[in-house]
């Protein structure tokens, strides 16, 4: 563990505060978990002195959305993590993790996406918070689950809810909030977030409205085509109504053409709705492969059913007769589909070989047809696969980096750290945006909004994402010079370049580009109701 010295002074440096406005060189005082001065500060004995000069002072980024749930214990996370500057990360995304209820179910069908949790076993979400406290080098943020709270009163019921489960799954949110939950979250392309209809995803939010919380929502349909469909519910779900006086929103991962998404979210404006949204800086997705390649009933079933389904002969052969056929006309798929799922992790030991390819070269490997293949893959893993997904046309770097620039985008990279050959965005996303984007999208000044002080507006972290006296000390020192993503799809774990040095709640957690072994991260519970922010 790394001593807490009486004064830490980060001297010498260019400070990009979050505000917005000009950078400026001066020193910053370090007091406890907290910043002091920020200007001339002139030397005291005893000082820990890090000299920054050359480099900037920038507050600790946000990832507003990130599946590190359960893995931000494991020392590998947090070195990728932190060498992007990430001070904070955002949990419980896509309707689904560990609390409220004992994690089981979560741990299960999101195995691939967010893993077991090492010690959570029950408590709700103020237990689950608790578990960060001290135990990561990093802090955590958390979304109450729907799905999650849905499965725990419903089951995979796909019927509507009736009065008395929507009054149970609402305290279930009020709870979690209560707790320090900073919002709720949806995934409408996950069970059983895909059974829960508007009226009820409304209702639902009403504890959010009196509580100041946030609506996330991986929306319904997959976006790309259907964003205008997925962005309407939205609107409908956040505008004012019988459920509530309006709730914000906020839009997970945003995968849509520049110009179509600018034009959606000015006409989601119009309407009256607050929203903002996350995306990260590649085109190319990742997801579980049952979801991609199965029918949807799959996913709402047990493991061991799933398995026994997929074992049995005469369904395999209904599979392969009428189901097949038709992932060739899925639109986020096409005829290409052996070739465009690329495989990630799977946890069967006589299947360690299959990461890193397609399932048209795993099939080719195994002298078997892709279909067989697929089925073969999700049995030996027991449905815990997960792929990377590439795409038939590349986005440009000009069309990525207009909606960047968007006023209402905060940065996010979707990270999975499940799998030995997993999408590179996890340990690259943030510096990728530094190192690619500052100059297309925005300025440092603009980077340091977008990627701190923005999400911390949003998600109700007051004192985080900004640097002032009396801000919490979450802090990155970037250098300009050399800042960048260096994971590739071919090698995904390669660790971002130009930030080594890194403070949490006021205690260096990365010290010239390594772990101090300091454990100051902390589960963040949700500030007062902030004001409402702009988009």
């Amino acid at each position: 563990m790394t001593a807490h010295p009486d004064r830490t002074v980060l001297r010498g440096g260019t400070v990009v505060d979050g505000t917005g406005g000009d950078a400026r060189e001066a020193d910053v005082e370090i007091l406890g978990d907290r910043i002091g001065v920020i200007g001339d500060i002139p030397a005291r004995e005893g000082d820990d002195v890090v000299d920054c000069r050359g480099r900037l002072v920038m507050p600790g980024f946000i990832d507003a959305h990130a599946h590190a749930d359960g893995t931000v214990f494991r020392p590998d996370v947090q070195l990728a993590l932190l060498r992007q500057g990430i001070t904070t990360v955002i949990g419980g995304q896509d309707g689904v993790s560990y609390a409220p209820g004992d994690g089981v179910w979560a741990s299960r069908y999101f195995a691939a996406i967010n893993g077991p949790h090492p010690t959570y076993t029950g408590g709700g979400v103020a237990e689950l918070l608790r578990t960060y406290d001290g135990t990561t080098p990093l802090n955590v943020g958390y979304l109450v689950p729907a799905g999650t709270v849905r499965h725990a009163v419903m089951g995979m019921a796909r019927g509507p809810a009736d009065a008395g489960q929507l009054a149970h799954m609402q305290r279930l949110v009020a709870d979690g909030l209560g707790s320090g939950a900073l919002g709720l979250s949806t995934g409408l392309d996950y069970v059983p977030g895909i059974f829960a209809g508007t009226d009820e995803l409304a209702q639902l939010c009403a504890p959010l409205a009196a509580a100041g919380g946030l609506y996330v929502t991986h929306m319904r349909g997959g976006y790309e085509t259907n964003t205008a469909a997925g962005l309407e519910e939205v609107v409908a779900i956040c505008a004012p109504g019988a459920a509530h006086d309006g709730v914000r929103g906020h839009v997970s991962h945003l995968h849509v053409d520049a110009d179509d998404a600018e034009r959606l979210l000015a006409g989601a404006a119009a309407s009256g709705a607050d929203l903002s949204f996350d995306m990260y800086p590649y085109t190319r997705g990742c997801t579980l492969v049952s979801m991609a390649v199965l029918p949807p009933q799959y996913s709402a079933l047990a493991v061991d059913d799933a398995i026994a389904r997929l074992s049995d002969p005469a369904e395999r052969a209904r599979l392969l007769d009428e189901w097949f056929p038709t992932v060739a006309h899925k639109p986020s798929l096409g005829p290409d589909w052996p070739s465009m799922i690329r495989v990630g992790h799977t946890p069967a030991t006589d299947w360690a070989w299959a990461p890193g390819r397609t399932l048209a070269e795993i099939a080719d490997r195994r002298q078997t047809s892709v279909e067989e293949a697929t089925l073969d893959l999700l049995v030996a893993g027991r449905m815990e696969v997960n792929a990377v997904m590439a795409v038939r046309d590349e986005r440009a770097i000009e069309n990525l980096a207009q909606l960047f620039a968007h006023p209402g985008h905060t940065g996010g990279s979707d990270g999975i750290f499940i799998g030995a050959v997993p999408h590179p965005r996890a340990w690259g996303a943030f510096g990728r945006f530094l190192g690619t984007y500052v100059g297309r999208s925005f300025t440092w000044d603009g980077a340091a909004v977008h990627l701190a002080a923005h999400t911390a507006e949003r998600f109700g972290l007051v004192d985080r994402g900004i640097l002032r006296p009396g801000a919490v000390a979450d802090i990155a020192i970037v250098d300009p010079a050399t800042v960048a993503d260096a994971a590739t799809y071919d090698d995904p774990q390669r660790l971002a370049r130009g930030i080594d040095d890194v403070f949490v709640n006021g205690t260096h957690a990365l010290r010239d580009g390594e772990l101090t072994g300091a454990l100051a991260g902390r589960g963040l519970r949700r500030s007062p109701s902030p004001s409402k922010g702009t988009t």
